[in-house]
């Protein structure tokens, strides 16, 4: 069950907008943590069901070989380039490696989904691609924070 969100409640985002936006955008901050405590920080794609975020990593990646020693992550979501037009997401737990490593293609039925998804969001096709140097972490988050400034301007005495 995920943390709910008790700080920022007026401008936290409704399950409904958190889906819309999460459809909408392209591109997350992902962090992770190494054996010295550092934390490390890249962009990637993802695609979210409704649930859980599902990555799509680069298997020789360090964020790949820090999530097998310490599966714990920070995903960020943002836009906005205007103080009322700040939003984003953040989620974070621990991730799960799904499917082969790296993905060729194997019949993998908790992949259906999040590969229809992806394939539509970022490649415009029905079927998604594998190049045998990707594969799969989901992140069913434990805690979510969200916020949409936008909301301050119709609130009330703003």
């Amino acid at each position: 069950m995920a943390v709910i969100q008790r700080r920022g409640r007026r401008i936290m985002m409704t399950d409904e907008e958190r889906d819309t936006y999460l459809a909408e955008q392209r591109t997350c901050r992902v962090a992770t943590i190494g054996p010295d405590g550092r934390p490390h920080v890249g962009a990637l794609w993802f695609c979210w069901d409704g649930t859980s975020l599902w990555l799509y990593s680069i298997t020789r990646s360090l964020r790949w070989s820090q999530l097998g020693r310490d599966p714990r992550i920070a995903v960020v979501v943002d836009d906005g380039v205007e103080y009322g037009e700040l939003r984003g997401i953040e989620l974070s737990g621990e991730a799960v490696f799904v499917g082969e490593a790296p993905r060729t293609g194997e019949p993998c039925p908790e992949l259906a989904v999040p590969e229809q998804l992806f394939a539509a969001k970022y490649f415009g096709m029905e079927v998604m691609p594998h190049d045998g140097r990707h594969a799969w972490l989901r992140l069913t988050p434990q805690a979510v924070t969200s916020w949409d400034f936008g909301k301050l301007a119709t609130l009330p005495g703003a």
